[in-house]
C-alpha cells in the first residue's frame, strides 16, 4: 500500500518528528484525465516550513491530517491519459508520498535529453527558474555588477553563483564551515565569506566587497540581509528569494541598516518562480546554454527512503545540504 507524510500538528518552531506521520494511502482506481505515478525522487525545500503554519500565503498551508505535497519525479505506472502512457517519465507537485494519483493537466513531461532525471528538481527546474529570474528579472543584475548571494552552497544559492559568472559579473557568496567555502569558490565566486566564522558578517562583507555591492540575493534574511544593507552602493537591488532565518523564529529578524534604503535608493523586492512559469521557454534556452558549456557544477544531498524524508527536510535547517536536497526512493 501507498504510504504518504502527513502533518498532523501545526509546528512551534523548529518542527519535530511528533508533528508528522507517516500514513497509509488509501488505493482507489483512476478517473478518466489521471495518472498513477510511481515516485522516484522527492524535494523538500524551505518554502514548506512556511506552509506548516496556519497562515494566508502564496501557497496555501498544508492542512492537518492531510497528505503534504511538493516537487517529485517518478514513473507514470497506470494511466487513463491518452498523452501520458505507461513508461513516462515525469514531473509533477503530488510529492512527500510514494505514490501518486494526479490530473494529466498537472503533470510535466521529462525531455528526452542525457540528463539525470532528478536535475528536473533542481538546476533544470523550478530552482534552477527561481536562481534565473531573481537574479537576471527582479534584481535586473548585468555584467560588471558585484553580487553577493546567501547559502551559496543552497539548491539555488548555488545555481545563481554559476549564472553570475557565466554573465560575466563579481560573486561574493556565503558558506557555512571550510568544505563548502571552497565548494562554492570551486564554483567559480570571486570571494566566499564564512558565516560560521569568528568575523561578523557585515564586517566579512566589507571586506570582500570593498567597493560595495550593486545586487543581493537573498535566501536567508537576517544579518546577511542586514550586511547587504550596510554595503549596499547606490541604487542597488535585491532579489528576496528565501528567508531561512526566520522560518522557525517566534521573533521578526533584525533590520538594523534599513534606513540606508532611502539614501542609497535601494530597491528590494520580492518574488515567487510562479509568476515567471510562462517564460519557460526562456530559461531553458538560457540555462541550457549555460549546462552545455561544460562548465556547471550540479551537486546534489541525496537522502534514501521516503521514512527519512521528514530528516531530509529538517537538515535543510542546519545546513546538512550541500546543492539540491533530495529523497531517493
Amino acid at each position: 500500500m501507498a504510504k504518504a507524510w502527513h502533518l498532523v500538528r501545526r509546528p512551534q518552531g523548529m518542527p519535530v518528528m511528533e508533528d508528522f506521520a507517516l500514513r497509509d494511502l488509501p488505493r482507489r482506481e483512476l478517473a478518466e484525465g489521471e495518472v498513477r505515478i510511481a515516485n522516484r525522487w522527492l524535494s523538500v525545500d524551505p518554502y514548506m516550513r512556511g506552509r506548516m503554519n496556519d497562515v494566508k500565503s502564496y501557497v496555501p498551508p498544508f492542512q492537518l491530517d492531510a497528505p503534504m505535497d511538493g516537487g517529485a519525479v517518478g514513473e507514470v505506472i497506470e494511466s487513463r491519459a491518452a498523452d501520458l502512457p505507461v513508461g513516462t517519465r515525469v514531473q509533477h507537485m503530488a510529492g512527500w508520498r510514494d505514490e501518486a494519483v494526479v490530473p494529466a493537466k498537472g503533470v510535466n513531461k521529462i525531455p528526452d535529453i542525457d540528463v539525470p532525471e532528478q536535475a528536473f528538481l533542481g538546476a533544470l527546474g523550478l530552482t534552477g527558474m527561481t536562481a534565473w529570474f531573481g537574479l537576471l528579472t527582479v534584481a535586473e543584475a548585468k555584467p560588471g555588477d558585484t553580487v553577493f548571494v546567501s547559502a551559496a552552497a543552497g539548491a539555488v544559492g548555488s545555481v545563481v553563483v554559476q549564472i553570475a559568472k557565466a554573465k560575466g559579473m563579481t560573486v561574493i557568496g556565503s558558506a557555512g564551515g571550510a568544505e563548502k567555502v571552497e565548494w562554492v569558490r570551486s564554483l567559480g565566486a570571486d570571494q566566499v565569506i564564512d558565516y560560521k566564522g569568528d568575523v561578523p558578517l557585515a564586517k566579512a562583507l566589507g571586506a570582500a566587497a570593498p567597493n560595495g555591492i550593486d545586487v543581493y540575493f537573498d535566501n536567508v534574511g537576517g544579518d546577511h540581509l542586514d550586511a547587504a544593507l550596510a554595503h549596499a552602493n547606490q541604487n542597488a537591488r535585491f532579489a528576496i528569494c528565501g528567508m531561512i532565518d526566520g522560518y522557525n523564529a517566534s521573533q521578526p529578524t533584525s533590520l538594523r541598516y534599513l534606513m540606508r534604503v532611502i539614501a542609497a535608493r535601494i530597491r528590494i523586492q520580492g518574488f515567487i518562480v510562479s509568476d515567471y512559469l510562462g517564460k519557460i521557454a526562456e530559461f531553458q534556452q538560457g540555462m541550457g546554454e549555460i549546462v552545455a558549456s561544460g562548465n556547471f557544477q550540479r551537486e546534489e544531498t541525496i537522502v534514501e527512503g521516503l521514512e527519512n524524508t521528514l530528516n531530509a527536510f529538517l537538515g535543510l535547517f542546519s545546513g546538512q545540504n550541500k546543492g539540491k536536497m533530495l529523497v531517493k526512493l
